[in-house]
């Protein structure tokens, strides 16, 4: 992907001023995405909602964790020949042990994805709060390759420019 960025401004006029400049750039911006009040909210954009990327670190854990955590409640189950689950029978009680075990891997990816914290995280809440103190703010991406067109942007005169970093 391309250079993001957020443009803080602290008037309307002039953020759509600059969303109409961007959008008539060649080669096209990837996302122009305006967020504001009567724009669109904050939460609405994925990238810039730290619960979306709460979720999907959790996703991406899960997708390891949990056939890990089955093989591993699998392992313990033979290598312990503890008769926990004795009522089930020799080859149930390996296979309770597995399922439990993979229970614990998906309990372990809401664990892992919500101590993970990313400083993209401390710029959004920096953007949130410039957000709740009355100013607009404009998402600016850029295809791969493309050099963000930072002159255009600085004729704006934002209060700033937040570079988030690149997928």
């Amino acid at each position: 992907m391309g250079t993001s960025v957020v443009v803080v401004l602290n008037d309307r006029r002039r953020l759509q001023q600059l969303r109409q400049k961007l959008s008539e750039l060649q080669p096209p911006m990837l996302e122009l995405v305006a967020i504001g009040e009567q724009e669109t909210p904050l939460t609405a954009v994925e990238r810039l909602n730290p619960a979306a990327a709460r979720r999907n670190r959790q996703h991406s854990m899960a997708r390891w964790l949990i056939p890990f955590g089955f093989l591993a409640g699998l392992t313990f189950t033979y290598i312990t020949d503890l008769d926990t689950f004795a009522f089930a029978g020799a080859w149930s009680q390996h296979l309770i042990g597995a399922l439990l075990g993979m229970g614990s891997g998906w309990m372990g990816s809401f664990a892992a994805a919500a101590s993970v914290s990313s400083d993209e995280d401390d710029r959004i809440r920096g953007l949130r709060n410039r957000l709740e103190e009355g100013s607009w703010l404009l998402l600016a991406e850029t295809a791969n390759g493309v050099e963000m067109p930072w002159v255009t942007l600085q004729q704006a005169r934002p209060q700033a420019v937040v570079r988030l970093a690149d997928r």
